[in-house]
């Protein structure tokens, strides 16, 4: 049997909010409205029964026949309605109750297809005072609708009171619906939609708050509300600002709402959802149902810009955007951007709501009490409500799904301290404004820096390990193959090359330097150039010539300690060079402490670093530094408790001064490893081990020894793994975790103008996490700060540039007094004249536990289709995978001279993994601009001498295919041969396969508009670029040109076929369409 169901389309909101919406009971809205005075409920329900009557949208269902994507709205003729009632007898807690059955009301489902969507509850609480609630789909309704649902229940109770009759006919939302949709179809409408199809939503692809929760999938969206109130004496200041700038509130308001968006993101570029009621006629002021819309503003904010010069353009911007309103629709924008984003709402969003006026009718009042209004999906919406009282309260509405409720108050903080700093300094540049509370500021600045001790024991290092040899002489200090020496014996040694030294005129800050290899030689070395007080220049006997003669000449150094066999390498000229090895006569000097005036600022090394310049460059570190490192780390890391460390790194490396120096100032046994065996020499002493103090080690380093050791062979080895030089991934201690629980594990991070390390994270136990472990917190004496480019304390969450102050500061740059000046700049938060900061160049954020998080290095930051992308946070995506062990990417020309990003990855043991399933996985993560175009695997990163990855080193990949998981099928017919060709010229391949998926060969969006016009200027064929993602591959894309030359027409008439329309009249209606589906009754 045949069922013919009336209905009528939906409006463009409408649809909007279907393919958002569904069954979901998030979207609705709801009102409880406070009735006071001499109350007649039977005129109450007969009032609302006519306003039932007389507004269609009211009586409206949702029905999807057969064969329809979206539904139609359809009228129901029963105008009656259930009111179901309650009362609260306890006075005392009616505050409470009516609260609580609000948002009952709220959670409650909805079916969509019923015949009485709109819900009606009256909550009796006295003779004189009720609660009438209203609750309805926002497929029906906005909050205008409620207000004026409000005017026309006390207007018809005014005139049933009165038994008279309301003559004129209202708007019905279902011919709005029908006039909307013609008016996006008509030739005079075409400007206003080519405004809005010119507006550019890229930004929306990397437009996120830095505290926000990824999710690899879309969600259920689940909206809660933060609410903070405007004191009235603000508010009466923001007034006199506006009223000055002859700007409406709601547009301060705004305008506050972007600039800290843009302090948060960072990107200048926004686009935000500026809320607009959609009855832009007056013929629309009194009509009921869904108008509301978000509408995208487009803002460029830049740094030096003040705030009354931000605050007129975003004024021009809303009021031109409102102008254009009517061209706008979701509808009118493909749901996949040029970058293959989907955009389906405005992730940020404003809407300001005057106050309700209070509506009469005779003895009664009708107020709005409460309400609740969601239209629209979004991530953060800041709703400004104008109370009745004149006062504004801002509701911060958030995706529960996305955000924690603390991060969000901390926003509504932020805006609300933005609010007071605007007021104050109206024409300050919207980068200075202050974003913090006081609290804040004291948390950022002084609470997390609060790392002072008591005075340093100790001057100079020498001084500490003479100490220790007092107290144990006879302790075992130098382990090295078969030699051992006692402190006794070490401290004599070193004393006698001291005094040698000093009668060649070392004094403080001469520089003396060590090009020894490692062996009980390179420490006596290095103590004798302490004790004689000088400072000691590292010089590796692997490093290249040229770095070892630039060294050499850089440091003007007056005497080199070496040995016999490594003088072939090294340009000595006018150097003084004693050969350690041979030279009789150190062995003839005094063995007692020699005495040198020497203070804490004095120099204990100079180590250079690889510099931008591509030349290394010299930092000079003092004894105070150094001492402040080893005093922190000695108690920290417990290093009396083990037997003592193992020494196998570079003497170039500041990373070896933990484990080189830390046991020698308790009593502990430093074992010197060979140089010839690399890091093997490392995992074979382990090996031999037992309850090591510590073990120092890089990220790359600890994952090639868990290559190189069994699982029996790891346990009980040493106390801890302190891990630095690199960023440390979770993938790296996961292993150490499993099978050495007991072993600490340790990241400590540290540049080298600050002495090793500055911060230290130590992993819990039993806590496995994914992606970049933190650096932690602060050592004693040392403050960082995190600082945007202007000096200014950046959010929580939000990434700045690290700043390093205290004790552990470098002096600066041998011979580079620009480059000190540009690294090493005044203290603008200590009160300590000559106080520094060191600027490090790296990219992190405060976590909400104080712990610091390494993003990556600011000049990691590359940029790829006009998009910034940090490479790091590439890289902790990719070893997310759960077969991945280790990954880089950069960022490097292809022979076609476009820019791409190639991740070469290393595997965890006995794990295999194709480039498809990796790029799958990256997918549903990385935007489309971030994922590389090329994956390469490796057995293993090349490394450097200092056990970080030498990114010069990786190999570049060629121009064959990549493997794939589809076998190779070679082009059939023209059309298949012309988009091998156009694909293969453009992703720079030999061949493709016509199974072969466009981006899983290295195609990307910017590439596919490029194919996109070369094929339809070949082929001669109507095709878009949508189509191309629909059909990635060249057989599948052939198919479809083969079977559909006009794409667009082949889709209208399918959709034609499965909607039978016809045309007639009812009411007053312009346009009545009729949808026939048959179903069964």
């Amino acid at each position: 049997m045949q069922q013919i169901i009336q209905g009528f389309p939906l409006s463009p909101q409408q649809k909007h909010l279907w393919l958002l919406q569904q069954d979901s009971n998030l979207y609705r809205s709801q009102c409880a409205i406070l009735i006071e005075g001499d109350i007649e409920i039977k005129i109450l329900k007969e009032a609302l029964e006519k306003v039932i009557a007389r507004n269609e949208i009211l009586r409206t269902s949702f029905h999807r026949p057969r064969g329809l994507k979206i539904p139609i709205q359809v009228i129901n003729t029963n105008k009656d309605i259930f009111i179901a009632e309650h009362t609260l007898e306890n006075q005392s807690s009616q505050t409470e109750e009516i609260k609580a059955l609000f948002n009952k009301i709220k959670e409650e489902s909805v079916k969509l297809a019923s015949s009485q969507l709109l819900k009606v509850e009256l909550v009796i609480c006295s003779s004189k005072k009720y609660f009438l609630f209203i609750n309805l789909p926002s497929l029906c309704a906005d909050y205008k609708t409620l207000k004026n649902i409000v005017n026309e229940i006390s207007q018809y109770y005014t005139v049933c009171l009165q038994n008279a009759e309301i003559t004129e006919e209202p708007l019905q939302y279902a011919d709005v619906a029908t006039w909307q949709n013609e008016l996006l179809e008509a030739e005079e409408t075409a400007t206003r939609i080519k405004y809005w199809q010119q507006v550019d939503f890229s930004p929306l692809d990397t437009l996120e708050l830095p505290f926000e929760n990824r999710l690899s999938e879309e969600s259920e969206f689940e909206p809660q509300v933060i609410t903070l109130a405007i004191h009235s004496d603000l508010l009466i200041k923001i007034e006199e600002i506006v009223q000055k700038s002859q700007i409406s509130i709601d547009i301060f308001f705004l305008t506050c709402w972007q600039i800290l968006l843009w302090r948060i993101t960072g990107q200048s570029n926004l686009i935000t959802g500026l809320g607009c009621d959609g009855r832009n006629y007056k013929e629309l002021k009194a009509a009921l149902g869904l108008f509301a819309k978000y509408l995208p503003l487009a803002c460029h904010l830049q740094e030096n810009d003040t705030f009354s010069n931000t605050l007129i353009q975003v004024n021009n911007l809303a009021e031109e955007i409102l102008e254009w309103q009517d061209g706008f629709s979701w509808d009118a924008f493909p749901k996949i951007n040029g970058n293959g984003i989907e955009h389906s709402y405005l992730p940020f969003c404003f809407d300001f709501e005057e106050a309700v006026t209070n509506y009469y009718a005779p003895q009664v009042s009708f107020s709005f009490h409460q309400h609740y209004v969601c239209f629209d999906r979004f991530k953060v919406r800041l709703s400004c409500v104008r109370t009745q009282n004149n006062l504004v309260k801002a509701e911060f509405h958030y995706d529960e799904k996305l955000f924690h409720k603390e991060d969000i108050q901390r926003l509504a903080n932020q805006w609300q301290t933005l609010l007071i700093s605007v007021i104050n300094n109206p024409s300050t540049a919207i980068s200075r404004l202050d974003i913090f509370s006081e609290q804040e500021r004291e948390e950022l600045l002084v609470a997390f820096n609060n790392t002072k001790t008591a005075e340093l024991q100790y001057k100079c290092i020498h001084h500490w390990f003479e100490q220790q040899c007092d107290r144990t002489p006879e302790n075992i200090a130098i382990i090295y193959q078969n030699q051992q020496f006692t402190y006794q014996e070490l401290n004599t040694r070193a004393n006698q090359l001291a005094h040698y030294l000093q009668k060649l005129g070392v004094k403080p800050d001469v520089m003396v330097g060590l090009c020894v290899e490692r062996s009980p030689l390179m420490l006596i070395a290095l103590l004798g150039i302490l004790k004689a007080g000088g400072a000691y220049v590292p010089i590796d006997p692997s490093y290249p010539l040229e770095r070892k003669a630039f060294i050499l000449n850089d440091s003007k150094m007056p005497v080199l300690l070496t040995q016999q066999h490594l003088m072939v390498d090294l340009a000595t000229n006018g150097i003084k060079v004693i050969c350690i090895d041979s030279d009789w006569d150190i062995n003839q000097q005094k063995n007692e402490n020699p005495i040198a005036t020497i203070n804490e600022l004095n120099l204990a090394y100079i180590i250079y670093t690889s510099g931008s310049t591509g030349k290394p460059k010299g930092t000079l570190i003092p004894h105070q530094g150094l001492v402040n490192y080893l005093s922190w780390a000695t108690q920290r890391y417990a290093v009396e408790q083990g037997v003592g460390t193992l020494v196998h790194s570079s003497l170039g490396f500041d990373l070896t001064i933990t484990s080189l120096f830390s046991p020698l100032l308790v009593g502990g046994a430093v074992e010197l490893l060979s140089e010839k065996q690399g890091i093997e020499s490392l995992s074979q002493a382990l090996k031999k081990s037992s309850n090591l103090s510590l073990v120092k080690i890089t990220p790359a380093h600890l994952d090639l020894l868990k290559q190189q050791l069994s699982k029996e062979e790891i346990a009980n080895k040493t106390r801890a793994f302190i891990i630095g030089g690199e960023n440390l991934l979770a993938q790296s201690i996961t292993f150490w975790q499993d099978v050495a629980p007991d072993t600490i594990l340790i990241n400590e991070y540290g540049p080298t103008e600050t002495v090793v390390g500055c911060c230290v994270y130590q992993v819990p136990v039993g806590k496995h996490s994914t992606g970049s472990i933190p650096i932690g917190k602060a050592i004693a004496n040392t403050q960082l700060y995190i600082l945007d480019q202007y000096l200014q304390p950046v959010p929580m969450g939000v990434p700045g540039e690290l700043h390093i102050g205290g004790l552990g500061l470098a002096r600066g740059y041998l011979n580079q007094p620009e480059l000190t000046a540009l690294k090493f700049i005044p203290n603008p938060f200590s009160k300590q004249k000559g106080d520094r900061l060191y600027k490090t160049g790296d990219l992190v954020r405060f976590l909400p536990s104080g712990d610091i998080e390494y993003i990556g290095r600011i000049d990691n930051q590359v940029k790829i289709r006009g998009f910034r992308v940090e490479l790091g946070e590439i890289e902790t995506v990719i070893n997310q995978h759960p077969s991945i062990s280790t990954s880089v990417v950069i960022l490097q020309k292809d022979k076609s001279g476009n820019q791409i990003l190639i991740a070469y990855i290393t595997l965890q043991p006995d794990k295999t993994l194709t480039t498809p399933e990796l790029r799958r996985f990256l997918q549903n993560k990385l935007l489309d601009h971030a994922l590389p175009t090329a994956f390469m695997i490796l057995e293993a990163l090349p490394l450097t001498s200092n056990g970080k990855v030498d990114r010069q080193a990786l190999p570049m990949p060629d121009v064959l295919r990549p493997e794939l998981e589809v076998t190779y099928v070679i082009p059939q017919t023209e059309v298949e041969k012309t988009i091998a060709s156009v694909w293969q010229k453009a992703l720079n391949l030999e061949k493709i396969g016509i199974h072969d998926n466009f981006f899983e060969i290295g195609g990307h969006s910017l590439l596919l508009v490029t194919v996109h016009s070369q094929l339809q200027e070949i082929l001669k064929v109507e095709l878009s670029t949508l189509d191309l993602f629909r059909y990635p591959t060249i057989n599948s894309l052939a198919n479809y040109l083969n079977s559909s030359p006009n794409p667009t027409e082949f889709l209208q008439e399918n959709d034609t076929q499965a909607e039978k329309i016809s045309s007639g009249k009812a009411q007053q209606r312009k346009r009545l369409q009729k949808i026939k589906s048959v179903e069964n009754n």
